[in-house]
């Protein structure tokens, strides 16, 4: 992946913004960015740049974004009409007050972070920058690979944002094949512990169950009670339908 790539023309930008796409810089490359990356990209956008640190995270985004450059994120901030800030939660309010007080964030410029139990008031430093913000969260537990733009068809993302703003949200939303669902501000707590309660409590009942099967010589265990706990899941979702 090249590091040194030069940014795009003004030629090139021109004929983005014309065409109704959208050049996007991707901050963080976990398993969730990449992926978000690929599906707008899948959907006719231009993804200009992400920032990886270690080793596993600049593979991660080559191999998801194959060609796209590794740049640092004012570099980033710089290029994009849409930022992408894919980062843990807890980082994200430093990472937001840090770009403000470098004066990094353009006016006019789409930024959305991903982080569930955030609405848009943590990107308060941006928004008196001028930026319009967006919080849109997958309900996808991701792996960071090639599975996940599957898994987005279908998935809920949750999208907080101000009024005249969700429409931008669903439709960036619906290009990733997904089914917006407006959470209010003060909902997104709420939402989170949801997220994380059914993440958590999935994983580790299947870990129990299936090392409880492994010690008594059962091969392939998670094999075996993969049946059921599809079908004990599918039917505990309808009874909640």
């Amino acid at each position: 992946m090249n590091s040194d790539a030069q940014p795009p023309s003004d030629r090139e930008e021109d004929a983005r913004r014309r065409s109704g796409r959208l050049g996007i810089g991707i901050v963080g490359a976990g398993r969730v960015g990449p992926v978000l990356g690929a599906a707008l990209a899948g959907a006719g956008h231009a993804v200009v740049g992400i920032s990886a640190i270690s080793e596993s995270s600049r593979e991660r985004a080559e191999a998801m974004l194959h060609g796209v450059p590794i740049l640092e994120v004012p570099a980033i901030i710089e290029r994009s009409e849409l930022v992408i800030l894919a980062v843990p939660a807890a980082e994200l309010p430093a990472l937001v007050a840090g770009l403000a007080s470098t004066g990094a964030w353009q006016p006019g410029q789409l930024v959305l972070h991903t982080a569930a139990e955030y609405g848009t008031a943590v990107l308060a430093p941006a928004i008196a920058a001028g930026v319009i913000p967006l919080a849109i969260h997958p309900a996808v537990s991701f792996t960071g690979t090639t599975i996940d733009i599957a898994q987005l068809v279908g998935a809920y993302f949750a999208v907080t944002a101000p009024g005249p703003v969700q429409p931008i949200g669903q439709a960036l939303v619906v290009e990733m094949g997904g089914e917006p669902i407006i959470i209010a501000e003060e909902n997104r707590p709420a939402y989170a512990e949801a997220i994380a309660t059914a993440t958590s409590f999935s994983s580790a009942i299947v870990d129990q169950a299936t090392t409880l099967l492994a010690s008594i010589g059962i091969e392939a265990p998670g094999a075996v009670l993969g049946p059921l706990v599809r079908s004990s899941v599918e039917n505990a979702l309808r009874r909640s339908r």
